[in-house]
């Protein structure tokens, strides 16, 4: 049985809690919307200690939408690397764009209107326009969902856009209106820290447990409800570290799908052995003089899992559509955090050759 009137109640035991235990962001009590949202997008599917020194970096980069609508993708992507999910930065700076030339360098002040903008959901608008400009709208996220659903008993599936449009209707009406970005970021963290997603949530510290039905009703860990997840498809790759003359290759991503548009080690579909690494290399027009074998990872996307084995791969030839890079060089490409252990292994190849 739904308790939606608890909800009405959690403001003032919430704004409580949250002025003594809230926590200490670089972005937060900012009102200006860039800082806001640049920090909202690092955020999606991001833990906050990964964003931490992110936001820093680019921030000193990048300290207004000026400089993110003027800055050269491949710079942006270099500063992005390691984050994931790339077009978040590709949509950051086609929407920077467009509040520089269609908005002469200012953010709309309403969620409806920011909505507009590339990258920009029902989330991000509502945060930015609650935390900047004090619209008094609820910034619906997992962490908003979870406490709510617990409060009220709410057992409809929150992965429904159905249930989220209720939700959101219902927090739309208890939000208080005089601290709207603070009451957002007081559910946030309220979800982030106490009312946890994994596990059993920290009931004798939330400032919300007598309002709390499923705390009342032993239904804590039964809430929210969430339909599960598609298995993930399991994709066997080879990464060939190859090497000439003191530089490794690097190619192109298509423009489009997955990792569009960055650089990448050249790889093969399959577990290759040292003759199918060969053969690989010559598909690409060079020939392999001797094989090495590589540690072998592993990097889950959100629909496909990486399982790679990689060969250091010694060749001669020029190659069909690479890049040879040394040490310097590659610091300037933007190498997906998926080839994270090639990197390295590059990198340390290429400082024993000094």
């Amino acid at each position: 049985m739904r308790e939606v009137e608890n909800l009405a109640r959690m403001a003032p035991p919430l704004m409580a809690w949250y002025d003594v235990h809230k926590r200490t962001l670089p972005w937060r009590g900012e009102k200006d919307p860039y800082k806001i949202w640049v920090s909202e997008i690092m955020l999606q599917q991001t833990r906050v200690q990964a964003v931490l020194g992110y936001y820093a970096r680019f921030m000193a980069k990048l300290p207004t939408v000026h400089d993110l609508a003027a800055v050269e993708e491949e710079e942006l992507l270099k500063l992005w690397e390691g984050l994931g999910y790339y077009s978040r930065a590709r949509n950051l700076r086609r929407a920077a764009k467009m509040v520089v030339e269609q908005y002469g360098g200012e953010f709309p002040r309403t969620a409806a209107e920011l909505k507009k903008l590339p990258g920009i959901g029902d989330y991000t608008a509502s945060a930015i326009a609650s935390m900047a400009f004090d619209e008094p709208i609820a910034a619906v996220d997992g962490n908003l969902l979870r406490v709510a659903s617990r409060v009220a008993d709410i057992r409809d599936d929150i992965m429904q856009e159905k249930t989220k449009r209720e939700m959101r209707a219902l927090l739309n009406e208890v939000i208080d209106g005089a601290r709207s970005g603070e009451w957002n970021q007081a559910m946030m963290d309220l979800g982030a820290t106490v009312c946890l997603p994994n596990g059993a949530p920290l009931c004798e510290k939330c400032p919300l447990r007598r309002l709390c039905a499923a705390y009342r009703n032993g239904m804590t860990e039964l809430l929210p409800v969430r339909a599960a997840k598609a298995a993930r498809r399991v994709e066997e790759r080879t990464v060939l570290l190859l090497f000439r003359e003191g530089k490794f290759a690097l190619r192109k991503r298509p423009a489009k799908g997955l990792l569009a548009s960055l650089w990448e080690f050249p790889n093969d579909l399959g577990n290759l052995d040292e003759a199918g690494a060969a053969i690989a290399a010559a598909k690409l027009g060079l020939t392999a003089k001797s094989a090495e074998r590589l540690e072998s990872a592993k990097h889950i996307f959100t629909h496909v899992e990486w399982d790679m084995s990689g060969w250091f791969v010694e060749v001669t030839g020029e190659g069909e559509n690479l890049v040879w890079v040394d040490g310097a060089a590659l610091e300037r490409y933007a190498v997906p955090s998926a080839f994270r252990v090639y990197l390295a292994a590059a990198r340390q190849r290429l400082e024993a050759e000094r």
